[in-house]
């Protein structure tokens, strides 16, 4: 394995009220340049409920579903070595400087999307930032044991927001 760069800009305005944090960008998010981009991934259907919007197609459209409802969205880690998409691959992290959403947006919570994004920001980021994060389950289809509508309801959280 050789490390690998997460190559993804944040998604992140001024009026950014949550952060949403992954752990590192899938194969298949890395070649198309945009988040949650494994068809199986369920991020965009969950966000898209919960914002009570249709489902979009194009990244600008993703992009601004995120930030028109003071959404942010990121990583917890900058590189790493990684076996595919594998989470539980994910060695040698160098985890990504979050102070460039917090220092410029109004960040009040922040989720992370799975218990790796979780346990990777408690060991890497939490101990700089010192910013409570709260893990919600993942989107990813590896997590089966949720369907859509039971992580639905586990993200409707995001709604306080």
């Amino acid at each position: 394995m050789s490390q690998v760069i997460q190559t993804l800009e944040p998604i992140y305005d001024g009026n950014s009220k949550i952060l949403i944090l992954g752990t590192f960008p899938s194969v298949k998010s890395r070649e198309a340049q945009f988040y949650y981009q494994n068809p199986r991934n369920r991020f965009w259907k969950v966000i898209s409920e919960i914002v009570q919007c249709k489902e979009y197609d194009t990244t600008e459209q993703k992009k601004s579903m995120l930030t028109n409802n003071k959404m942010a969205v990121w990583d917890v880690i900058e590189s790493c070595e990684i076996k595919g998409s594998s989470d539980s691959s994910i060695k040698n992290v160098i985890p990504a400087d979050l102070t460039i959403i917090l220092d410029n947006a109004n960040i009040e919570k922040i989720y992370a999307n799975g218990d790796k994004a979780f346990k990777l920001y408690m060991k890497y980021t939490y101990p700089v930032t010192k910013r409570e994060i709260i893990k919600l389950p993942s989107t990813s289809p590896a997590n089966a044991a949720f369907s859509l509508e039971r992580l639905i309801k586990h993200w409707e959280i995001l709604k306080d927001y």
